[in-house]
């Protein structure tokens, strides 16, 4: 009979899941600022995203070791840093 993981090892797939979206979409912005004002955007984005894909492609790979439960929870903390990121990167808006 085959069991599910238990929920330590969730846990610990969602927290990487939450590290590599923290790690994606922060280095998504600071890529970003930094392509807008450099001369040659195109050599600060394409590296960062190849990169940025890598890592987080192998983290993925490393942390849900190949369980449909630990790569659901994995990406719930991915989504979920993505919200994060988002809010605290958040020009801040000019009330009337």
């Amino acid at each position: 009979m085959m069991t599910g993981p238990d929920a330590l090892s969730l846990l610990l797939a969602w927290f990487a899941g939450s590290a590599l979206g923290a790690f994606f979409f922060g280095g998504l912005w600071w890529t970003v600022r930094k392509g807008l004002a450099a001369p040659n955007p195109a050599l600060w984005i394409l590296p960062s995203a190849l990169l940025r894909t890598a890592v987080t492609l192998a983290g993925f790979y490393w942390a849900t070791g190949a369980d449909w439960q630990r790569l659901l929870a994995c990406l719930v903390g991915f989504v979920m840093a993505r919200q994060i990121t988002m809010r605290l990167t958040r020009e801040p808006s000019h009330a009337p």
